[in-house]
């Protein structure tokens, strides 16, 4: 609920500090902002993002998917990381957040702990709105200025998710944690080995190194691989809520699945590893209208 994380939040427009009142969000200057009835509070400002957020119907995937415990290991395994790197009252932030499945098992395995659940997506959104009774609804692009008070937050997840990392040592506490989690070459490798699937960059590990180490340190490291074999609803619900949804149709790949052996056997392989913030180092803040270019 916006509530229990109102105190975290900034204005975008002025990086003041924000207040609730009723179904508004209220920054010190008189700046304000309607809460959605879903729960959410939009803080998307300046011209329309270059961003295309998850659809409806990849967010419906996504959730139906997770929801059958295939990727339970990887949220077992981010909530690992949270604990391992947790600090008394945990403040948690996870951009790029989906359905706030992760962030979900993240607050359920630290008492007390508030999250915001941050992404470009209307429809991912309003879902993280009803994730958890300790959590946030925000719609803001990851590639601006966070709309976040500076040194307010213990953690930044990012579970295959976009990482701005000036903006996530920016509001990091000092010695507070970047938990990622990223594919690895072997992720989905059956199923992305299918005709107009999207794989993954195999120079991925190389860039986020190079994104992260100047501001922050590598200071763990879980790789998470194993193989589930997926009957034909869960694997279309897979294929229907990453990238390739961009790039194939609903018909198109449920062409594709077709062909394929029921139930049929699928690699997960995922590196959740903890960067650790830096405090010998203080990155230039950007503009609050402007953009970050990607890593």
């Amino acid at each position: 609920m916006l509530d229990t994380v109102i105190d975290l939040l900034a204005c975008p427009h002025c990086h003041s500090a924000m207040d609730l009142d009723d179904s508004t969000v209220l920054c010190e200057l008189g700046h304000s902002f309607d809460v959605a009835r879903q729960g959410y509070v939009s803080l998307l400002t300046g011209t329309a993002t270059p961003f295309t957020g998850d659809t409806a119907d990849m967010i419906a995937a996504r959730a139906d998917f997770l929801g059958a415990g295939y990727y339970d290991a990887v949220r077992e395994a981010v909530a690992s990381a949270c604990s391992s790197a947790s600090e008394e009252d945990p403040r948690i932030l996870e951009v790029g957040a989906g359905t706030g499945q992760y962030l979900q098992t993240v607050l359920d395995a630290l008492p007390g702990a508030r999250g915001i659940g941050l992404d470009v997506s209307k429809p991912a959104v309003r879902r993280i709105a009803r994730a958890h009774p300790r959590a946030g609804s925000v719609l803001a692009d990851v590639w601006r200025q966070l709309p976040v008070r500076s040194g307010s937050l213990t953690h930044v997840l990012s579970v295959f998710a976009p990482r701005n990392a000036a903006e996530s040592h920016r509001v990091l506490v000092p010695g507070g944690a970047l938990v990622v989690a990223s594919p690895t070459t072997e992720h989905l490798r059956e199923l992305v080995a299918l005709p107009g699937m999207v794989s993954v960059d195999d120079r991925k590990t190389e860039r986020l190194s190079a994104a992260l180490s100047g501001l922050f340190e590598r200071t763990a490291r879980t790789p998470v691989q194993f193989s589930v074999a997926l009957p034909r609803p869960a694997l279309a619900h897979l294929a229907g809520m990453g990238p390739s949804a961009h790039h194939l149709t609903s018909a198109e790949r449920t062409a594709l699945l077709a062909a394929l052996p029921d139930p049929f056997d699928v690699t997960v392989s995922v590196v959740v590893s903890t960067w650790t913030r830096r405090d010998d180092v203080t990155p230039p803040v950007p503009d609050a209208h402007s953009t970050v270019s990607g890593g």
